[in-house]
């Protein structure tokens, strides 16, 4: 298993490229089965989530390549519609084949997912909501079976709790659907907005897209098309936030600011100079001790959950104190634990964190949980003097590509090493 060997008390100083959103590639991946000719998908990161969906999709039969950052499909040889759990286990975003396999060939068998272990994220939402467009879903061993007669039928849906998969999923199935289909608090997350431009390009009929509200009328086929996938928020804000953990000024290309707003906006509460481009952004921390900040993680355009274990990273060295409240997922704050190892002060209450920053963080041995939490330890290791080695590693490699070389190019002492 990798491991990441790190000598910290480096001052980060550079340019670094982002690369496409892992949270937008899975997604418009999914949407490839629907087109009825090729299409190409540009600016797709080498992830590990990245390829387990790529082979899932080519179990369908379906004809597909990755190299360097396209992948292309041609579904002219889907032959059929099942995803196996050796596959969906590892990742959950696998369950987003399965809108498309109902709308597109009316039938699919998809285990339930797995994936990260921050907590319960159900897929009953989906499921329901397919129900509602008249496909037949039935639950047994493991898989969900679902049927439809014909096509799917428009219908009123409402969701009960913000979905980001759930939004996605049902608009995949929706645009093939006949009439008219109305999604309420429908998730408006920019990887959804994403999704929603290349369905359009497809031929799909959206409106609403940036809101919570999605009105689509269906359409008989969706054609192929080229599109590049949008860049990515959460590696964005993660090297912004090894420039702010460490005092140094690193220039984030290739991006979106008007992404990442809310974050944005607490690293220049916290003393950070921000610069922002049409397609850059640069936090220069001037080599200034960050001043803790308080955020509650909401759905977009709040602050996002997927940033939360980053920034308290960079608190947990602050000036002063800060309250975290974390109100998207459940059991998000695994991370506390191996922070604190490393000299962390933080108190943890239900879902609220209470972080009083320390002067110098330790070096130690740690553990990655999840995805995200593991880019919060790396932060806390390039900050804290002397060797830490992060553990698990392979959580991060979903999530951040060619991480230890990008990190090394802004002067980080870092190294992946195989036990």
């Amino acid at each position: 298993m990798d491991k990441f060997v790190i000598n910290g008390g480096i001052k980060l100083q550079g340019e670094v490229r982002i690369s496409g959103a892992k949270n937008a590639a899975l997604p418009l991946l999914a949407a490839t089965i629907l087109a009825e000719t090729p299409i190409t998908l540009t600016n797709v990161p080498n992830l590990k989530d990245v390829n387990t969906l790529v082979e899932l999709i080519a179990g369908l039969g379906i004809s597909i390549s990755y190299s360097s950052d396209t992948v292309k499909a041609d579904t002219s040889t889907l032959n059929n519609q099942f995803a196996p759990y050796e596959l969906v286990k590892t990742m959950r975003a696998s369950i987003l084949v399965l809108g498309p396999l109902v709308a597109r060939y009316g039938s699919a068998q998809v285990s339930l997912p797995g994936g990260c272990a921050i907590g319960s994220r159900p897929v009953d939402q989906h499921l329901k909501a397919l129900e509602a467009l008249g496909a037949h879903i039935e639950v047994e061993n493991g898989y969900v079976n679902a049927k439809v007669d014909g096509r799917l039928k428009g219908a009123d849906i409402t969701f009960d709790m913000v979905t980001v998969g759930g939004t996605e999923n049902i608009l995949m199935a929706a645009v093939l659907a006949e009439g008219v289909t109305t999604l309420r608090n429908a998730a408006c997350e920019p990887e959804i907005t994403d999704l929603a431009n290349m369905l359009i390009k497809m031929g799909a009929k959206i409106e609403g897209v940036d809101t919570d509200t999605l009105v689509i009328t269906g359409v008989e086929s969706l054609q192929g098309c080229e599109y590049a996938v949008v860049a990515d928020r959460i590696e964005t804000g993660s090297y912004l936030a090894a420039a702010a953990i460490t005092g140094g000024k690193v220039k984030t290309t290739h991006t979106d600011p008007t992404l990442l707003e809310a974050v944005l906006d607490k690293f220049e509460e916290m003393g950070a100079e921000v610069t922002r481009g049409d397609d850059w952004i640069e936090l220069d921390m001037q080599d200034k001790r960050p001043k803790a900040v308080s955020f509650r993680t909401l759905p977009h355009p709040d602050f996002p959950t997927d940033m939360q274990a980053q920034l308290m990273a960079v608190n947990a060295i602050g000036h002063g104190f800060a309250t975290i409240s974390e109100t998207i997922f459940e059991n998000r704050f695994m991370h506390v634990p191996e922070l604190s190892r490393m000299g962390a002060n933080i108190q943890v209450e239900g879902n609220d964190a209470v972080v009083t920053g320390v002067e110098k963080l330790s070096a130690a041995p740690v553990m990655a949980t999840d995805l995200r939490a593991s880019f919060s330890l790396v932060l806390a290791a390039l900050a804290a003097e002397g060797e830490s080695i992060v553990d698990r590693i392979y959580h991060i490699d979903r999530g951040y590509e060619n991480v230890e070389a990008k990190l090394q190019s802004l002067g980080a002492q870092i190294k992946r090493v195989s036990a």
